[in-house]
């Protein structure tokens, strides 16, 4: 697979080989015998991969995550993570699932129509697309929005979200893994897609508090791995086993989102560098993530324990990408940059450039190769 062609076919059909790669690692221990640990990997990195592309997009996104919301990530985490181990310590477990399980179905179809939108854009024709229907205007609670709720709906739009619904309640009911893993992917995707780091230091910081997050909970609390395995919601993904002798349930191997969603956004905007300066990071970003999850795998096996994902992934993603930088000697380029900084760089250069249409009628020289290089993606 080509990054640049992947890249490319973002404004149209967002790499869809690739997605069609994901579809079939995901759907294929339904239907043959495949090795858990070889598809945890195959599928981690296919969701990197394909989410990292849909990332590409003409503007960079509205809203980043700053670096005090980067050092605050690890705390609220853990707080949200401890809170959840009560949760389950006092209430009844059945109660809780239910409960996280009705809004992880509701959020799904949010998911899950947004992941496959552009495709049924691609069936339909110009006059289905323009089809839209708008709901009066309505007032959420106060302490929701203050501002009236303008909702319009598109003709594509509606009919993904019709799958989505009834693929939701399929999961609902019958807790499969695969619709499981099918909403986890779903989450996953349009994580990488939608949320940005902002800049590469945000990157770096997140990164090494959930490295140092992650090991503590973990090793040093039962409070991780409890949480995992009473957490009935496509918040991990599952991967069967082969059967146990004896053993009449099907054991599964488990792995968390955030172990793709958290290396993925750097990932991500590892490539939208690459996209803006021609440069050719992302390799080295995606094979430091596969790297470090195939190292889990390895260790876990070894030590028969479950082991932090983050604690290899981080080490090698950020080895991988600023060591490469460093051997061109743009370190310093790669750790400060930042999409807002390159939007107001780019916004500036437009308009020098509608400047001088207005003045002489033409381009300049400079700047048409300038362009011409910018949209040239490694």
């Amino acid at each position: 697979m080509s990054s640049s062609q992947d890249a490319a076919k973002t404004d149209k059909l967002p790499c869809p080989l690739s997605h069609l790669c994901l579809a079939l690692v995901a759907v294929a221990p339904s239907l043959i015998t495949v090795p858990a640990n070889l598809n945890i990997v195959l599928t981690a990195a296919m969701t990197v991969w394909v989410g990292s592309h849909r990332s590409v997009k003409d503007t960079p996104p509205e809203e980043s995550m700053t670096r005090t919301d980067a050092l605050k990530f690890p705390l609220v985490g853990s707080a949200v993570l401890f809170g959840l181990f009560i949760t389950f310590k006092v209430l009844p477990k059945n109660l809780v699932n239910l409960v996280l399980a009705g809004y992880f179905a509701l959020l799904g179809v949010l998911a899950l129509t947004a992941t496959v939108l552009p495709f049924i854009e691609q069936l339909c024709s110009a006059r289905v697309k323009k089809l839209s229907w708008t709901a009066p205007k309505f007032h959420l609670p106060s302490w929701l929005s203050k501002e009236p709720v303008d909702f319009t709906i598109t003709a594509p739009e509606c009919a993904g979200a019709a799958m989505s619904l009834l693929f939701c309640v399929w999961y609902f009911k019958e807790k499969h893994w695969l619709a499981n893993n099918v909403l986890g992917l779903a989450f996953s995707v349009q994580g990488i897609e939608h949320l940005s780091l902002g800049a590469v230091s945000t990157g770096v910081i997140l990164l090494s508090g959930l490295f140092l997050y992650d090991i503590f909970w973990v090793f040093c609390t039962p409070v991780m791995v409890a949480v995992a395995k009473s957490f009935d919601a496509p918040i991990k993904l599952l991967f069967p086993r082969a059967l146990e002798e004896g053993s009449k349930t099907m054991p599964f191997s488990m792995l968390g989102l955030g172990d793709i969603v958290i290396p993925g956004i750097f990932v991500a905007l590892v490539l939208r560098y690459d996209t803006l300066h021609n440069a050719r990071y992302f390799r080295s970003a995606y094979g430091g993530y596969v790297f470090g999850l195939g190292t889990t795998i390895v260790v876990m096996n070894v030590f028969e324990a479950a082991q932090p994902a983050l604690l290899y992934i981080v080490p090698a993603v950020l080895a991988a990408v600023l060591g490469h930088a460093a051997i061109n000697k743009q370190f310093l380029e790669v750790l400060h940059f930042s999409e807002s900084k390159d939007k107001d760089e780019v916004d500036a250069q437009d308009v020098n450039i509608e400047h001088n249409i207005a003045q002489d009628g033409q381009l300049p020289a400079d700047t048409v190769q300038s362009q011409t290089s910018d949209k040239k993606i490694s």
